[in-house]
């Protein structure tokens, strides 16, 4: 089965993820046991391949990733235009 791409990111919050993650001091590790606490199962290598566009986000990770950084889903999926060609 072909995995579906947007122009070689399977997804296109990464690179916001990984921003708000860095201006909040928080490591891989630290967001792994935040959302652990909540009820999501993720590792360091998950986090590693969202950042990097190489692992798919499902909605409910979304959702978690903004409750443990204290962002919204608009700051989540902001600047998102620049995935696609023009």
């Amino acid at each position: 089965m072909k995995v579906k791409t947007l122009n070689g990111n399977l997804n296109i919050v990464g690179k916001n993820l990984r921003k708000y993650r860095k201006d909040k001091k928080i490591s891989q590790t630290e967001i792994c046991k935040k959302l652990d606490l909540i009820g999501v199962t993720m590792y360091i290598c998950d986090i590693y391949e969202i950042e990097y566009g190489k692992k798919t986000v499902k909605y409910f990770e979304a959702l978690a990733f903004c409750k443990v950084l204290g962002i919204t889903l608009d700051d989540l999926y902001s600047n998102s235009e620049e995935y696609y060609d023009a």
